[in-house]
């Protein structure tokens, strides 16, 4: 394994948590988990690669949808323990309820507002599951 994977700060689980955000735009479009293979994989093909807790398996941004994230750079932060992947977002949406981002709620006055229509109904992309 490359030698840069050994200044990752994976935690206790082995994952660290990874931003992605729109390269253009600097829109953050979501928040994902990656494990050493995930981050690995994302940087060896250059498309973001995800560990699913839920699922218990990776996960390759897209496999169902098609809204495959190409990966332009891989940043670090300072603390060595967030990964942020500045992306080009294939269909425009992010998040599985067929937005842009999966950050489309605002706090206004003490309550949560969405502020990002969907794009494609999630029925669409994902079927009936």
């Amino acid at each position: 394994m490359p030698d840069w994977l050994d200044e990752v700060g994976f935690d206790e689980n082995g994952l660290i948590p990874a931003i992605a955000q729109d390269a253009d735009s600097g829109r953050i479009l979501m928040m994902a988990w990656m494990n050493r293979e995930a981050l690995e994989l994302t940087a060896e093909k250059m498309q973001a690669v995800y560990w699913s807790r839920s699922r218990g398996r990776l996960w390759h941004k897209g496999e169902e949808s098609g809204h495959v994230q190409q990966v332009r750079e891989i940043r670090f932060d300072c603390d060595e323990d967030v990964i942020l992947l500045q992306v080009k977002q294939q269909g425009g949406i992010a998040c599985h309820t067929g937005r842009e981002s999966c950050f489309y709620r605002k706090l206004e006055n003490g309550k949560w507002v969405e502020t990002d229509a969907v794009i494609k109904d999630p029925a669409s992309i994902y079927g009936n599951k």
